[in-house]
């Protein structure tokens, strides 16, 4: 999972000025706020479960992981989501997140 995609990578490559401007945003969002690296990564793993989006779930729990996040921790933002998002979707989450999880392990 530290391999980024195919896709992202030849969009930096054919696409680089954007790709630094898209990187550079996300450096300012990340610095203007107190949370740490492990808390925004649990946060946008929690925004990406509850709005369905598979790869930036996968991207986040990985990197919450790499944060310090313990998968305990991981698992437990999935499990929130289930009496907002409901439990079919939490369950599709959760199954992202254990993918990372069982791929971290290894």
């Amino acid at each position: 999972m530290s391999r980024l995609p195919k896709r992202y990578t030849k969009f930096f490559e054919e696409n680089p000025e954007v790709g630094k401007a898209y990187e550079q945003f996300g450096a300012a969002v990340a610095a203007a706020g107190p949370l740490d690296d492990r808390t925004r990564n649990l946060v946008k793993l929690a925004i990406s479960i509850g709005a369905r989006m598979e790869g930036a779930s996968r991207s986040h729990a990985h990197k919450a992981l790499q944060a310090g996040a313990s998968a305990s921790e991981v698992r437990h933002v999935a499990l929130l989501a289930a009496p907002t998002i409901g439990f079919p979707n939490m369950m599709a989450g959760l199954g992202w997140v254990e993918d990372v999880i069982a791929h971290e392990e290894d």
